[in-house]
């Protein structure tokens, strides 16, 4: 794989914070990028140099963006699959179809996690009224019930604390097809972002302390405090997911910690990730520049921690405190440029290093 030249044109499926960040980390490294959404005023095509606006079954817009980009690659994992075949078709995408295809489907996701022997929940699929009963039967309450699809912060899930609550989570769910996990009684949940290169080469940043509010992402901490005895576990576990799926780029896997320091996957997500967004000011090399690294034939860059961190995203009201976090020693503010302020909407995050 030949890099991808200062000038060279990086398409992004999805027009997200993750595309805004991803597109700044391009420039920096003398990259254009070329925004593909459905969105006219998206926090990635505000940054960008070109941006398409055209639905993602839009055959012709897709071929056209493909045509004008260097290599492709995408900032959300629920953009379609055809979309991605269409750009594929034209120009390389990175990470491949293998990855969304697995990452789109929980089903699929945790079968191809446990074919590498990492541990995850015990879970069983959900299809029909009778597959329902025996996945309670055999993964007991209380137990979650997820849609295989479609399903992020918090959404597209039930919890089911007694066999007489399983109709009803899934009636909740629409009877989307589904996959009903045990409940994991965790210490703390925990992620690590990692990147593969097209030359196998791999790098993986410290392992970080996620807390969540009302399901959402609210604080990260980098590194995990006491994670000397998980540190060495989690990267191999990052690094095998990568192998496996033959990866080009950055990866974030999500873990849970178990009492006795055993580590269970939660799932993974074929991009970067909220938990990585402290490498920005934290680490020598952001998980955002790692990114455009792997996917542009580049060197990777070092995943050193620099400055112990603390990630807060900014939900809904919090955002308009913008001013305090601008007037706080060692916080840095970072805004995606939406224009409406909603709840449970991630509007910005701020990154607290402490020398």
């Amino acid at each position: 794989m030949n890099p991808l030249s200062p000038g060279a044109c990086i398409g992004i499926l999805g027009g997200g914070q993750l595309g805004r960040m991803l597109a700044l980390a391009a420039a920096s490294l003398g990259y254009r990028c070329h925004v593909f959404c459905p969105e006219d005023d998206s926090p990635a095509g505000q940054v960008a140099d070109s941006l398409t606006v055209a639905g993602y079954d839009d055959d012709g817009a897709l071929r056209s963006f493909a045509g004008a980009v260097d290599v492709a690659t995408y900032e959300f994992e629920n953009v379609p699959l055809a979309a991605v075949d269409a750009v594929a078709a034209l120009r390389p995408v990175r990470p491949g179809r293998k990855t969304l295809a697995t990452a789109q489907d929980r089903l699929r996701e945790k079968r191809f996690v446990q074919g590498l022997d990492i541990p995850t929940a015990p879970f069983a699929a959900v299809s029909d009224p009778a597959s329902l009963a025996r996945a309670v039967a055999e993964i007991g309450c209380p137990a979650v019930l997820k849609t295989r699809r479609f399903g992020y912060d918090g959404k597209g899930q039930a919890r089911i604390d007694s066999p007489g609550d399983a109709a009803a989570a899934w009636d909740g769910l629409e009877r989307a097809p589904a996959i009903l996990e045990g409940f994991v009684e965790f210490r703390r949940e925990l992620s690590v972002v990692a990147a593969r290169a097209a030359d196998g080469s791999l790098a993986a940043y410290d392992v970080v302390e996620n807390r969540h509010r009302d399901h959402i992402l609210h604080t990260t901490t980098a590194p995990a405090p006491d994670a000397a005895a998980i540190a060495g576990p989690a990267r191999r576990i990052a690094e095998a997911l990568l192998t496996g799926l033959d990866y080009i780029g950055v990866i974030g896997v999500e873990l849970f910690e178990l009492a006795d320091r055993t580590l269970l996957v939660n799932e993974f997500a074929p991009r970067v990730h909220n938990s990585g967004h402290w490498s920005i000011e934290g680490a020598a090399t952001s998980q955002f520049e790692q990114h455009i690294r792997a996917i542009a034939g580049l060197p990777l860059g070092s995943p050193e921690t620099l400055f112990a961190s603390e990630m807060t995203n900014l939900i809904g009201d919090d955002v308009r405190a913008w001013r305090r976090f601008l007037a706080e020693p060692g916080a840095h503010l970072h805004l995606y440029g939406k224009t409406e302020v909603r709840p449970g909407r991630k509007m910005g995050h701020v990154t607290r290093i402490r020398r």
